[in-house]
């Protein structure tokens, strides 16, 4: 193409300029659009987690977290069966987080509220930290047929390593059954490696994530009667939270 001289003055001076800012516009429209598409997913997974974590107290209550209907479930549990305050614990054995709250909070809340009776301890299953989480918990249900979960739960958070390292593979799991004093190794391992507590463990997952639980450790404390009044406590928090959650029931239980 040929300029005139004014022509090309032109260009120079007033087209350049224009097609500059219509060539950023189109930049930025299309960059934007590619990424509000490429986290499509993330944004619609985002906003469920949002609306699972606004649900009020009673959709907790509506689903019944009393003691009694927890033990019957088949859950993990220890504490005296008329104590008043029962906290329910998610949690994962390969979580670093669990095995903190187990060292240091849980023998407080232990000795103070539970050996007192004031408190009942209840374990729910939420596998979510590696792809052995799942068959660390289905060992640990296993046991909870022979009386020796707690037994268990303990050597799991006492010889936890790296995540998806190979410390919960099946022989490992296998040779820490067998440091249970009374535990008939050969009932553990059929229940084992049939699978036997899967869909147990899949519904506390569901369980856990139709109340925003997401991450481990979370707790809910409730009253142990009827499941109300839910208090949740998420991560692992110090003795004081979870006493001052504690001590705020007992007394309005006194009311």
């Amino acid at each position: 193409m040929i300029f005139h001289e004014d022509e090309k003055t032109s260009w120079d001076g007033n087209m350049i300029p224009s097609i500059m800012s219509a060539l950023v516009v189109m930049t930025a429209f299309v960059f934007g659009t590619l990424l509000l598409f490429s986290h499509a997913d993330l944004y619609s997974s985002f906003e469920y987690k949002m609306l699972v974590m606004a649900q009020t107290a009673e959709s907790i209550e509506s689903l019944s977290f009393t003691l009694s209907n927890l033990i019957k479930q088949g859950s993990p549990y220890i504490g005296n069966l008329s104590a008043p305050i029962t906290i329910v614990d998610f949690s994962d054995f390969q979580c670093h987080l669990c095995a903190r709250h187990v060292k240091n909070a849980e023998p407080l809340i232990n000795e103070t509220y539970i050996q007192t009776g004031q408190v009942a301890l209840v374990f729910k299953h939420l596998p979510n930290r590696g792809f052995d989480s799942m068959g660390a918990h289905i060992a640990a249900q296993c046991t909870n047929d022979q009386g020796k979960f707690w037994q268990f739960y303990k050597l799991l958070y006492e010889n936890q390593q790296a995540i998806d390292s190979g410390w919960v593979s099946k022989d490992n799991l296998n040779k820490f059954a067998s440091q249970i004093s009374g535990l008939r190794m050969d009932q553990f391992n059929s229940c084992f490696d049939t699978q036997t507590y899967k869909d147990f463990i899949d519904n506390d997952v569901k369980l856990a994530n139709s109340q925003g639980f997401f991450d481990t450790p979370s707790f809910i404390v409730v009253d142990s009667i009827d499941g109300s009044d839910p208090e949740i406590i998420r991560g692992a928090q110090p003795f004081p939270s979870f006493q001052s959650v504690i001590e705020k029931k007992l007394d309005e239980l006194k009311k």
